[in-house]
């Protein structure tokens, strides 16, 4: 089920507790959850809907600017059911407590076997090891980039990065990813000697939801976290190119969300 990043941002602050869907037959049930760039989100509620009997306040729950908006996105597809899902913030994704949670000994063994199990069951052969390898020596580099360099498919390359992240071995950041602390670790246990990496930088993270082209802009001002974001005004952001409205409204959000402000 996909929902756009203000919508994400307005279930997470409580503003938006519905979505409304054309769709065959249901695609979510009562308790799935889902992981998004907030945290999980929580299916409360699905129930089959007739569009001529949706209320002004079921356009206001579900974030539309007004009932008749809300009726016209769900005119496409009319021959399929219209279903009103019930959404919640469930907390974090779990995977940010587990990505910084340093494996002992065992672990390491553990998160091994599961690698070599991944390796056995790939048509492409051993990637895991290559693959976490290339994401640590080349942080913050795009997806397609790094599947070139191994002469991979961007699609199946970006599958398997998934794949290590349900282990907590890498996060994704605004453009390209980024070993985990517990990453480093499984990485580490291979060496020689631990590998010398730059230090981790330190504050909030850009939020994924501004774009790559905003994110570029930022990374070229040496901006890297909200915190510095905050330093800015709206005025000189908007001065940056690829810094546009859509940037600066989620560039807002984030910083409302971290107790944060553009500077006057």
């Amino acid at each position: 089920m996909m929902i756009r990043p203000a919508e994400l941002a307005a279930i997470r602050a409580g503003t938006i507790d519905l979505a409304f869907r054309r769709w065959a037959r249901p695609r979510v049930v009562v308790g799935t959850r889902m992981r998004t760039g907030v945290g999980l989100i929580e299916v409360t509620s699905v129930e089959e809907v007739s569009v001529s009997r949706l209320k002004a306040e079921d356009a206001r729950r579900a974030g539309a600017p007004s009932l008749a908006a809300l009726k016209e996105a769900l005119a496409a597809r009319s021959s399929d059911p219209a279903w009103r899902i019930g959404l919640a913030y469930a907390g974090p994704d779990p995977r940010e407590a587990l990505r910084s949670a340093v494996p002992d000994a065992d672990e390491i063994a553990s998160i091994l076997a599961r690698l070599d199990r991944l390796d056995a069951s790939s048509s492409y052969g051993a990637w895991t090891r290559e693959t976490l390898d290339l994401i640590d020596l080349n942080p913050a580099v795009r997806a397609p980039d790094l599947a070139a360099q191994v002469g991979r498919e961007t699609q199946d390359f970006k599958k398997d990065v998934r794949k290590l992240k349900e282990l907590g071995l890498t996060e994704s950041l605004a453009i390209g990813y980024l070993l985990s602390p517990r990453g480093e670790a499984v990485v580490d246990a291979g060496l020689a000697e631990p590998r010398v990496r730059a230090p981790r930088a330190t504050g909030t993270p850009l939020p994924r939801s501004i774009g790559a082209p905003a994110t570029r802009a930022l990374r070229e001002a040496g901006v890297t976290t909200l915190e510095q974001v905050a330093a800015y005004s709206e005025e000189r952001l908007a001065a940056m190119h690829g810094v546009g409205p859509i940037a600066l409204a989620r560039l807002g959000e984030a910083l409302a969300e971290n107790d944060l402000a553009f500077a006057t």
